[in-house]
């Protein structure tokens, strides 16, 4: 069987993807990634030998650029996308009995169409729940496009979110889809999901509440293991003291008026505590040459998150996940979409801090770290670590396997 998986994003979005696709060929599929053409996306593929389809831009420049893309142009970002998916896509699903689509929205709307032409199934999955509409909570709002602050009913919100998905995507999509003889979609936020989406989060961490409208399949987190050893520097750095605190921002771009690296530095300095500072998009560097502070670039985070005091991060899917699994005390500092929701699930947890807000400041982020670095958090952290499953790809990839061997004709006599 061939499976294409297909993704546009930063490391959160394309990671995930890798460890499914592993865990199908360990069950003797083929596999094969649409992504985008950045380096480190190339290498990590390369790495455990699964094909890379470059699709698009570069994710990591459209994330850095100076000046951010303003909220006006969504809609002809969201066209380059689409057209870009429908280029690719229909080329590397060629042969494929099933894709799975993921990533931002117009991306994912785009390789559902091309599964669509082709008469392939395709699963749509979710990363985080906060797309899927539910009665139990808000939608997101996309930047440049408020909700009303008087409209407080959560269906009346997912209502207005719908228009809101078709007035950015809705005629690129259609657009293209007209190219290729499909007809228009009248809802795009629906047509992505479909009627069984699948949330490939953990239960524990990200409990999903039943809702009338969706049969949600959560599959647990798609978690491929790291065997890199750590850097030898690293781990003589972490011989030589008591564990660190790990501060690293993935692939936010961090723009403030502080000094993130120098704040957070100081502030894992009042604790007593020696530092680990990961580069990461917005490019933190040691503010001096002091002993107490490693830095490093791509590491194993599933080895090295073990080993550190409490781990400072943005509150992304797949660094809150790696952090609950190792059991490290967390400080979530969320930047933007759901982000804040990861730093409030760590904090009902009882696992780690939210920080207030994007910005941290020295006194902000000391607090939190006082929080994270009690012996009761580092407790509650232990435990819960039990209760994640560990198994999430590899449930993904033998329920796709199932499913396309039940809608395959049987062979001929």
């Amino acid at each position: 069987m061939r499976v294409l998986l297909s993704t546009y994003g930063s490391r959160g979005d394309v990671e995930p993807v890798v460890g499914l696709a592993v865990a199908l060929r360990a069950l003797g599929a083929e596999a094969r990634v649409c992504a985008p053409p950045d380096e480190e996306f190339t290498q990590r593929l390369a790495g455990v030998g699964v094909p890379l389809v470059p699709v698009g831009r570069s994710a990591r420049a459209l994330t850095t650029a100076a000046t951010p893309p303003a909220a006006a142009n969504l809609p002809q970002r969201a066209a380059e996308l689409i057209a870009g998916q429908f280029d690719a896509v229909t080329a590397a699903a060629e042969g494929c009995d099933a894709l799975v689509a993921t990533g931002m929205m117009p991306a994912a709307a785009g390789a559902l169409s091309v599964a669509e032409k082709l008469g392939i199934r395709s699963v749509s999955v979710t990363f985080q729940q906060l797309t899927l509409p539910s009665p139990h909570r808000p939608p997101l709002a996309y930047p440049g496009r408020p909700f009303p602050p008087e409209v407080t009913d959560n269906r009346v919100l997912w209502d207005l979110d719908a228009q809101s998905i078709n007035a950015l995507f809705g005629a690129a999509l259609n657009t293209n889809r007209a190219s290729v003889g499909l007809p228009p979609v009248n809802n795009v936020r629906d047509y992505v999901i479909g009627d069984r989406p699948w949330l490939a989060t953990d239960p524990i961490l990200d409990p999903w509440q039943e809702t009338p409208d969706l049969d949600v399949v959560q599959t647990g987190a798609w978690v491929l293991p790291d065997v890199h050893p750590l850097p030898a520097e690293l781990e003589a750095f972490l011989d030589a003291g008591a564990p660190p605190v790990y501060v690293g921002f993935g692939s936010m771009p961090m723009r403030t008026s502080t000094d993130v690296a120098q704040v957070a530095i100081e502030a894992v300095r009042a604790q007593g505590c020696r530092a680990v500072v990961a580069r990461g998009w917005a490019g933190l560097a040691p503010i001096d040459d002091r002993d107490d502070c490693f830095v490093v670039g791509e590491v194993n985070q599933q080895a090295l998150f073990g080993r550190v005091a409490a781990v400072v991060h943005h509150g992304g899917a797949g660094t809150t996940t790696t952090a609950t699994r190792a059991g490290a005390p967390q400080v979530v500092v969320p930047q933007s979409a759901d982000q804040p929701y990861w730093a409030r699930r760590v904090a009902e947890l009882g696992i780690g801090a939210a920080h207030d807000g994007p910005t941290p400041t020295f006194e902000s982020l000391s607090a939190a770290l006082k929080t994270a670095l009690t012996p009761e958090t580092r407790a509650r952290a232990t435990a819960v670590a039990r209760t994640i499953r560990t198994d999430g790809a590899t449930v993904a990839a033998k329920l796709l396997l199932d499913e396309i061997s039940r809608e395959k004709p049987p062979l001929p006599a």
